[in-house]
């Protein structure tokens, strides 16, 4: 994952919201568009997720779903993936004590 560009969303369904929007609904991943697949490694096309540029994967495994919400599990592969993306600069990792 060496792209600087910040996850989506892919979900399983979709919603029109009251702005005319679409927004996610069911099962949700996280996806780098321009990709093919998911960042847990499914294959959008095979899956059949929708995608959705205009959303940002912004979830995290302490977010507490209820029956209110259209969204009704995030994926743990695709957060933990993300969790190890985010605070991270462009260039990904670096060495923080290198060796003499």
């Amino acid at each position: 994952m060496g792209s600087s560009r910040l996850p989506a969303v892919a979900a399983s369904g979709e919603e029109v919201g009251r702005d005319g929007v679409r927004q996610p609904r069911g099962e949700v991943h996280a996806w780098l568009p321009g990709q093919n697949q998911t960042v847990c490694g499914l294959a959008l096309s095979r899956t059949r997720l929708r995608r959705f540029p205009h959303v940002p994967f912004d979830y995290s495994g302490t977010d507490v779903l209820t029956v209110a919400d259209a969204v009704g599990w995030i994926c743990p592969r695709c957060l933990a993936a993300i969790a190890g993306r985010r605070g991270k600069e462009k260039h990904g990792w670096v060495r923080e004590s290198p060796r003499p």
